[in-house]
């Protein structure tokens, strides 16, 4: 078990991954991306984005288990994936132009 300063910020960047994650996977999506860019990007781009989203949630878990034991790390794996669903989820309801900054080499064709 890492000392206590080393485990939250090794639960602080599970969190960001958790929400960078979310936020790709989303992006990937060509309804969200149109909300976001006002068009629609290539389909490499859309898949860059799923392949993105994917590592970046897979790193979270990594990050968890480097915190905790492996039942509190799912739990908490499980937690940050679902605040950083809402996270997004809002972001996409009221600002979905904030998101861009994940993805700032699309620009538009």
């Amino acid at each position: 078990m890492p000392d206590p300063a080393s485990h939250g910020s090794l639960l602080s960047f599970a969190i960001l991954a958790s929400v960078a994650g979310m936020g790709w996977l989303a992006l990937s999506m060509q309804v969200h991306a149109q909300q976001a860019w006002n068009h629609l990007p290539s389909p490499t781009q859309l898949k860059v984005l799923r392949w993105l989203g994917s590592v970046a949630l897979l790193a979270a878990f990594a990050l968890c288990l480097g915190a905790d034991h492996a039942t509190m790390a799912v739990l908490v794996w499980f937690m940050a994936l679902a605040g950083a669903s809402l996270a997004v989820a809002f972001t996409l309801s009221w600002r979905p132009h904030w998101l861009r900054a994940l993805a700032p080499w699309i620009r538009r064709r």
